[in-house]
């Protein structure tokens, strides 16, 4: 359940950074907006991290460089998101995103990538996919 709860968590605030993120780009410019975004998360996450946190940086060395760029994907994020906010609008901008994170999410679990468990799919999964760019190319016909 926790699970779900966080993923319902997450879903409303990528949501409102998406948004909130361009209407900043629009008046200070897209790698400002950029800037202050992670900026500010960077202040918010090292302020929870000496709350509440109880990991160890000692153990940095351990991890696969590969998944230290997690930080600058953000920025690829935050940068993409608005681009696309400002071109499509929030509902078809997010639901492409969406979609794509699925397709490869499924491609991740399926062949179990980066260290994730493998999960076995059946033939729901892509369907359940393809319902949903169905889905999105009905949404977006003009009516």
């Amino acid at each position: 359940m926790a699970g779900i709860i966080f993923s319902i968590i997450a879903g409303v605030f990528i949501s409102f950074q998406g948004v909130f993120n361009t209407r900043v780009s629009d008046k200070i410019g897209l790698w400002e907006a950029n800037t202050v975004v992670m900026g500010t998360g960077f202040i918010v996450a090292t302020v929870l991290m000496m709350i509440f946190g109880k990991g160890n940086f000692e153990n940095l060395g351990e991890i696969n460089k590969l998944y230290l760029i997690g930080g600058a994907l953000g920025v690829g994020i935050v940068f993409s998101v608005m681009k696309g906010i400002s071109a499509l609008g929030a509902t078809y901008a997010i639901a492409i995103i969406i979609i794509v994170q699925l397709i490869l999410c499924t491609v991740i679990d399926t062949f179990g990538l980066f260290e994730n468990p493998q999960i076995k799919f059946d033939f729901t999964k892509p369907l359940g996919v393809a319902i949903m760019i169905f889905g999105l190319i009905i949404f977006k016909l003009r009516g």
